[in-house]
């Protein structure tokens, strides 16, 4: 069930005229039940493994937090430690032999040159959500910065919240689950904060992500035919992505907010970065956030990394010696990003190619220092700042390239095209999906006004003059914009279905 379907939407307010009727005490119960039937109506055979990581989540953290309150001296067949790895070893075999697994079996093959059958398995939807949020969830219960949730269902919720299962973002327990299980009164400002954030993400995912999505299919798909718009391919899937992205966030957000439940934020606007590790700290933030939370902090302070910071230190100096180890644990963090967003070496490839260019930027940080006091740059100017948002916006969209073909060397051959063809009216030979050629002019209007308007939205955002929701605004302001943009989705929108969220299978 889409989040553009007219069922979910049905669904959906069904599900919220609902919630306010009942007692509050039994809110919680309803989100539960409402969440388990969006689930099982999608796939049937996924309710199961996402009860399974929920039964194995509570054991496990109620045990950890057992064991931690005994003592280290309790007599415990397995430690606090020892249950936290069953744990989340367990969440994560389920995770990997559903979304690897024939992953791993096609490398075999082509490795041993032998054939191996293709396993026919069921892919839950928002398994890397829930499992990376259950993962969470048993390292702050080990570390004691949460108390285990002693009610199967109410955990059960906290996994489950459907809005969480389309798009992320990635929860933490204990900013999440109070706001679950409160009581939670009809407030006016919730609802009209969540339809803003829930049409504005509407119209980025439907106007403009959808829009990009047709004219970066022809053009990758063909790119000898279209080699003179090359260029325009990377962009238009820069606009797809973030559009589609960050638009089903605000649309989950939104969601959320008609409960009464605040989501974390995952984008701020990223394209105003002025370096990589800036982009990640404002693109996919939850996801950003729980690598350095679990992974890379634990990771650059384990004996391991401490062993090879001191043997760095003595053959390459203190200070690159101090660095080494931070940039093997960057390169470790973004070759499971790049894991996390799908089983190819695609994405294992933009993964590495993040981790490497970050990894060098911190150990080259002080030549640039030493660089812009020579050439008497101002980090701080307006120019420099200018130049060094434009830099990081080339690094993004060229890692696109690989994550737009099948290959490294396809990847190339449009790359070279890209700097060597232009040719913009080619634009007129491809089919603005049923519509065809004849309205090909004013979807690249559209798609360019709208985009216009996102940059000028994002301009305003980051200047600090507007917010998520314009809640300054006057009422009759608010509501003309608000019906503004349910009449112009419809009809600015593809007339063809409405494609599907591509991190919705995440």
């Amino acid at each position: 069930m889409e989040l553009t379907s007219n069922l979910f939407l049905l669904c959906l307010a069904a599900l919220l005229m609902l919630y306010y009727l009942l007692p509050k005490r039994f809110q919680w119960l309803l989100l539960l039940v409402g969440s388990y039937a969006f689930y099982l109506y999608t796939d049937m055979r996924a309710g199961v493994f996402l009860a399974a990581s929920t039964l194995i989540t509570n054991f496990s953290a109620r045990a950890i937090q057992k064991r931690n309150r005994a003592g280290e001296n309790a007599q415990f067949r397995i430690g606090a430690k020892g249950i936290l790895l069953l744990g989340m070893l367990s969440n994560l075999a389920i995770l990997a032999v559903l979304k690897y697994a024939n992953f791993i079996l096609q490398n075999f093959g082509v490795i041993f040159h032998t054939t191996l059958p293709v396993l026919k398995l069921v892919l839950p939807l928002g398994i890397s959500y829930y499992t990376f949020q259950t993962v969470g969830y048993l390292l702050d219960v080990y570390w004691k910065r949460t108390e285990a949730q002693q009610d199967l269902l109410r955990l059960a919720l906290f996994v489950s919240f459907f809005p969480q299962l389309l798009q992320g973002p990635i929860g933490r327990y204990d900013r999440l689950a109070p706001q679950l299980f409160a009581e939670h009164s009809f407030d006016w400002d919730n609802i009209r904060r969540g339809l803003w954030r829930f049409l504005w993400g509407l119209f980025k995912k439907m106007v403009l992500a959808d829009w990009a999505a047709i004219y970066r299919d022809a053009i990758f798909s063909s790119p000898e035919q279209y080699s003179g718009i090359a260029i325009f391919g990377v962009l238009l899937y820069t606009i797809e992505l973030y559009g589609n992205f960050s638009g089903g966030i605000d649309m989950v957000i939104g969601i959320s907010s008609l409960f009464g439940v605040e989501l974390d934020e995952n984008f701020r606007r990223p394209f105003f970065s002025h370096s990589l590790t800036e982009f990640w700290q404002r693109w996919h933030i939850t996801l950003g956030t729980w690598m350095k939370d679990y992974v890379f902090y634990p990771l650059s302070m384990s004996k391991a990394m401490r062993r090879l910071g001191k043997r760095s230190k003595q053959r390459l100096g203190k200070k690159v010696g101090r660095l080494i180890p931070l940039c093997v644990s960057n390169l470790i963090v973004f070759f499971l990003v790049g894991v996390w967003h799908g089983p190819t070496w695609g994405n294992i490839g933009w993964g590495l190619y993040n981790g490497v260019i970050i990894a060098s930027s911190n150990l080259l940080g002080g030549t640039y220092a030493a660089w812009q006091t020579k050439l008497h740059i101002d980090p701080e100017s307006k120019p420099w700042r200018a130049f060094m948002v434009l830099r990081t916006f080339a690094l993004i969209n060229l890692s696109w390239y690989f994550d737009c073909v099948s290959s490294f060397r396809e990847a190339l051959r449009v790359i070279g095209y890209s700097l060597t063809r232009f040719q913009p009216a080619q634009f007129l030979q491809i089919a603005a999906g049923q519509a065809g050629v004849s309205y090909t002019p004013w979807a690249l209007l559209t798609l360019g006004a709208g985009t216009a308007l996102l940059i000028a939205v994002e301009v305003l955002q980051e200047r600090g003059k507007l917010g998520p929701t314009p809640e300054r605004s006057p009422f009759a302001l608010q509501a003309a914009g608000l019906l503004l943009l349910l009449v112009s989705i419809p009809l600015l929108g593809p007339m063809s279905a409405a494609r599907g969220f591509i991190y919705a299978q995440f």
